[in-house]
């Protein structure tokens, strides 16, 4: 292998890894406000599940621009 080769490597496991972070942190702010819906704490359910687009908005620009630079 190459090194650039292995360079492209670590770039795509990296990718891998940030958009494994933000799905988990957009079904981590949706289960806990699911739990807050259910345990009679609406509003605050409601405020944080806001959460979960603006987590995948975010995750999308930050890798969509991170192409786009390379």
């Amino acid at each position: 292998m190459t090194e650039v080769s292995i360079a492209a490597d670590k770039v795509r496991i990296a990718e891998r890894r940030a958009k494994a972070l933000f799905l988990i942190a957009a079904g981590a702010s949706f289960l806990f406000s699911v739990s807050l819906w259910f345990a009679g704490l609406r509003d605050e359910g409601l405020f944080v599940g806001l959460w979960v687009p603006s987590i995948l908005a975010l995750g999308a620009l930050m890798l969509t621009s991170r192409n786009h630079k390379s």
